[in-house]
């Protein structure tokens, strides 16, 4: 990230991430209050402005879930403040039950929710298509394909909220996110940030019965003048050529088509229309685009969202039109696309040769074969894997006294636990609902349930769950893995950490005195580099006859590592002493550290590069060849 860009007051053109020129447009509009839950691949919206915070009068708070951010920039909009917050599409479940009301309360301040689908499921537990918010909140919806679309469009729906008195989606997905490009920078014309009297304002934003159904007349009303406007926005452009076929594409799909028809040697011989305004539909806009064609291929990544549209569109506009999309079977409703996909699919839809990239792709299947399977793993020194280590140990004493257990995950660093040479995960589903999960489990299974949370997921949908494990006196284990930041979405603020936004001094919120304020009896914190130790923690928390809580506690490798550094202080690595190893491979076996390989004696050796100095290994070696560095003689 090259922050100075972000920051700059000169109009100039600058390369940026998609993510970036999304914060950009938000100081250039004036943004009054920003904040955010952590989420692949929205996560640098967040640090961005984080580490932006100083530079402008805004204000910003890492919230403890998506729908707590939400009802934050609400609060700054009902005030007439403009304010805007980002999250990944299953956050926007977490943030939903907000959202649908807002369409009906509307807002008085520019109020932008940037939401980003996950096409390939890269970072996320489903391929989600969160363009149907849009439609079934009743709240309009743009969709760039580029940076500087992003920054463009940022912009224009803090005018078209204010207009409209309703919030704004900008529906982003990961290629659009994570792509980079030069990007145009606007002016920054910051006006002071003020508090307002609310009494003066003269607000009201109540829903209920009849209010309720006042509102949603209005709502329709609203929608409708949005389409009209819609249909002139300048973010809808068609791109003509002399034919009778045509193809209808949104957000990073559009880049992958203009890509596709030069491979196919068809450029300026298809006409395309390119949509970013796809709440309300510019239905006019199609009308005219489709009137005079024989064909239309709509390429849109995940469900067939404008396809569906515009064959209903198509009925009256042009009934003898051919539409190619995913109904027809030519593109697929599973992952992401690429030109090569695209080229494929434009190119049956038409009649044309294409002999695409298979050759290719069979050629590096083979290479694939041969190449041994690597799981993801967990970075060296990270806590987690003293704790699943001791937990092991433990389930192996309780297995050999004839206890099974069900292993309830939930989404953080820590699902990595389903995958070998761990491999302990019977189910997960989503932020919370490992506890949630476990509660009903208790009843109906006779195995022990060992249900598994982060901190910031304990913060963000946990809490209520144990609640009610507590007040229905539901028996399970459960384990909450403190590593003091969200870790995996790139180590942000949390509850548990002593920082917030912009690394200002927080209040650290104790999970243990949660945990015991709501009634949980059996609650013991651990230090998760003491494996040894841990195991007999473990083993009574399996034991238990009620709920038992266990919160191993040792901050993110990677955090502390930077934490190191920025103090001055040595990060000192372990090696193996060759003379003194017998070679029974109890680290590779029992601790499975990366930082851990073998050499060419087919002797441990301890990558200095990799290894973050946590000394687990050395404590669970029994013949104690395992050394540190400085001591190397």
């Amino acid at each position: 990230m090259v922050l100075k860009d972000v920051l700059s007051k000169e109009k100039k053109a600058a390369f940026m991430l998609g993510n970036e020129a999304i914060v950009r447009g938000a100081l250039e509009a004036d943004v009054k209050v920003v904040a955010f839950y952590p989420g692949a691949p929205t996560s640098e919206v967040l640090d961005t402005f984080s580490d932006a915070l100083g530079n402008f009068d805004y204000q910003m708070e890492i919230t403890t879930n998506e729908k707590v951010a939400l009802e934050v920039c609400a609060g700054a909009a009902f005030a007439g403040v403009r304010s805007l917050t980002a999250m990944k599409s299953v956050g926007t479940n977490v943030a939903s039950d907000t959202l649908f009301v807002l369409g009906y309360t509307g807002v008085k301040g520019g109020l932008v929710v940037v939401m980003a689908d996950d096409p390939h499921a890269h970072s996320s537990q489903s391929e989600q298509d969160g363009r149907f918010f849009g439609p079934n909140a009743y709240i309009p919806m743009f969709e760039p394909s580029s940076p500087q679309e992003a920054k463009d469009m940022v912009k224009k729906a803090f005018e078209i909220s204010e207009k409209h008195r309703v919030p704004v989606i900008i529906r982003t997905v990961t290629r659009v996110n994570h792509q980079s490009g030069i990007v145009q920078l606007g002016e920054i014309n910051r006006s002071e940030f003020k508090k307002v009297k609310w009494k003066e304002l003269n607000e009201e934003y109540t829903t209920l019965g009849a209010v309720a159904r006042r509102k949603k007349l209005k709502m329709l009303e609203r929608t409708a003048k949005l389409a009209e406007e819609f249909d002139q926005s300048e973010f809808n452009f068609t791109k003509q050529a002399d034919s009778d076929v045509g193809v209808v594409t949104a957000s990073v799909s559009y880049l992958h088509v203009l890509e596709a028809l030069k491979m196919l040697k068809l450029q300026n011989k298809v006409n395309i229309l390119k949509l970013g305004t796809t709440y309300p539909l510019p239905k006019n806009t199609i009308k005219r685009f489709i009137k005079n064609l024989k064909k239309v291929v709509v390429v849109e990544e995940l469900s067939p969202y404008l396809e569906k549209e515009l064959c209903a569109i198509a009925k009256d506009a042009n009934p003898g039109l051919e539409v190619f999309g995913k109904n027809s079977g030519v593109f697929s409703e599973a992952w992401e696309y690429n030109p090569n996909i695209v080229a494929r699919g434009i190119a049956s839809s038409m009649g044309v040769e294409y002999a695409g990239h298979e050759a290719i792709v069979e050629e590096a299947a083979k290479f694939k074969e041969v190449i041994p399977d690597r799981y993801p793993t967990f970075c060296a020194g990270c806590p987690h894997r003293g704790t699943f280590v001791a937990l092991n140990q433990a389930l192996k004493i309780q297995v050999a006294k004839g206890q099974e257990h069900y292993f309830s995950n939930d989404i953080g660093c820590y699902s990595m636990w389903i995958y070998p040479p761990i491999s302990r995960g019977d189910s997960s589903l989503c932020m919370g609902a490992s506890v949630g999960v476990a509660n009903g489990l208790s009843h109906v299974i006779e195995e022990r349930v060992v249900a598994v949370v982060g901190d910031s997921t304990f913060y963000h949908a946990t809490i209520p769950a144990l609640i009610n494990a507590v007040h229905n006196g539901n028996k399970f284990t459960m384990l909450i893995l403190d590593n003091s930041v969200t870790a995996m979405t790139g180590q942000q603020f949390n509850p548990s950490t002593e920082f917030t936004a912009g690394g200002r001094q927080g209040k650290k919120i104790s999970i243990e005195n949660i945990c015991k304020a709501i009634g949980v009896e059996f609650v013991e914190i651990v230090d998760s580099y003491d494996v040894k130790g841990n195991v007999e923690v473990f083993r009574k928390a399996l034991d238990y006859d009620g709920l038992a809580v266990v919160v191993s506690r040792r901050e993110c490798a990677l955090y502390g590592d930077r934490n190191k550094r920025r103090r001055g202080e040595k990060i000192v690595p372990f090696y193996v002493d060759k003379d003194m190893c017998k070679r029974p491979y109890v680290c590779l076996r029992t601790f499975y550290c990366p930082a851990y390989e073998l050499d060419e004696d087919q002797q441990p050796r301890i990558s200095p590069e990799l290894c973050d100095g946590c000394s687990v290994c050395a404590r669970l070696c029994p013949i104690q060849s395992v050394k540190r560095t400085e001591v190397k003689t």
